[in-house]
């Protein structure tokens, strides 16, 4: 419909329609105005949702004219009829409604709760697809969001035109999300570290900023580092058992967002666990005669090793010859030992 594809990307502001020159009846505003040399009318009604319909009435048969309606009618006498309608559309749009990104309300949150929490404004980067937008890291330039607009058959059999959002997860969480109703395999994107969920309020807007600030801290990397983890003090082959978050000694310049891999020495010398820091520099006092702790991080599973996987003499290898405390590394070190 022509009216539903001229305001599919703004949303009525009620306070301006009636100065506009709308006029209340019940549930819905109206507003009629003569054009085309007052040899037609249109009339536009707008209902307490948003909802807006539109006719065009030819005043001298007093009917509807629907001619221009049809898009193979292209003589001279219609077009300027459909022109003169659509001009007046715009203009209510202009005066009247609020222009947003997207058609839907979650949608244009999501934009709005990016911008003022990350200061990212969404890309649209395509001319030919111009309902994808793309979230990216100022500092880095990844991609942590994209919504776009796909038929919903492409994710499960309802046939609709429906927004969404992909996301990158936690390959651990993967399963877990995918058991929620409104979230999906990723569509277009690999699905091993990226989900899709439907912006069609499915999913409440808090749930969906949740999972928006988890791909964008898991994208927005810092610095990689190799914490020994020693078992005389801690059951660390045990410490993701039942949870994929704990708490951990820190004793160097961490940060949140930090990739943290836990190496555990002797009879295992592998890495066995990639963490990310979601927190750092908790205070915390404890001391026996073996050890001390001022400050604690909270670190959170990203992904397991089998014992032998990221051993000691492959780590010898690429040039780390002793893990006796906290080392930072370069990130094409852990590229080559994760091959």
């Amino acid at each position: 419909m022509m009216e539903e594809d001229n305001f599919k990307k703004s949303h009525v502001d009620f306070k301006k329609l009636e100065s506009y020159g709308f006029l209340k009846e019940e549930k819905e505003y109206k507003y009629t105005r003569n054009f085309f040399n007052d040899k037609f009318r249109a009339v536009i009604t707008i209902d307490d949702k948003g909802i807006i319909k539109g006719k065009v009435i030819d005043l001298q048969m007093m009917e509807e004219y629907t001619n221009i309606r049809v898009k193979s009618l292209k003589g001279e006498f219609v077009s300027r009829v459909r022109e003169e309608y659509i001009n007046i559309l715009k203009d209510i749009q202009d005066n009247c409604f609020i222009k947003e990104y997207f058609r839907g309300r979650q949608a244009n949150e999501v934009v709005r709760y990016v911008h003022d929490k990350y200061g990212v404004d969404i890309a649209f980067l395509w001319d030919n697809l111009p309902d994808c937008g793309v979230f990216k890291n100022k500092v880095n330039d990844k991609w942590f969001g994209i919504i776009m607009s796909i038929n919903k058959n492409k994710l499960d059999k309802e046939d609709k035109e429906v927004e969404i959002i992909n996301v990158k997860i936690n390959k651990l969480d993967k399963l877990k999300l995918l058991s929620i109703k409104g979230i999906y395999l990723a569509y277009h994107m690999n699905k091993d570290s990226w989900i899709t969920i439907t912006l069609d309020d499915t999913i409440n807007d808090k749930e969906i900023f949740k999972l928006i600030d988890d791909s964008y801290n898991l994208i927005n990397k810092k610095e990689e580092w190799i914490v020994p983890a020693n078992q005389k003090y801690y059951d660390v082959l045990n410490a993701f058992l039942n949870t994929q978050e704990i708490t951990w000694k820190q004793s160097s310049d961490i940060k949140v967002n930090d990739i943290v891999y836990l190496y555990v020495a002797a009879p295992y010398s592998s890495i066995l666990y990639k963490c990310v820091a979601e927190d750092v520099n908790i205070p915390y006092q404890y001391e026996d005669k073996n050890l001390k702790i001022n400050k604690v991080m909270k670190l959170k599973l990203i992904e397991r090793y089998k014992e032998g996987e990221i051993s000691f003499a492959k780590l010898n290898d690429l040039g780390i010859k002793a893990i006796r405390g906290p080392r930072k590394i370069d990130k094409s070190i852990s590229d080559k030992f994760l091959k």
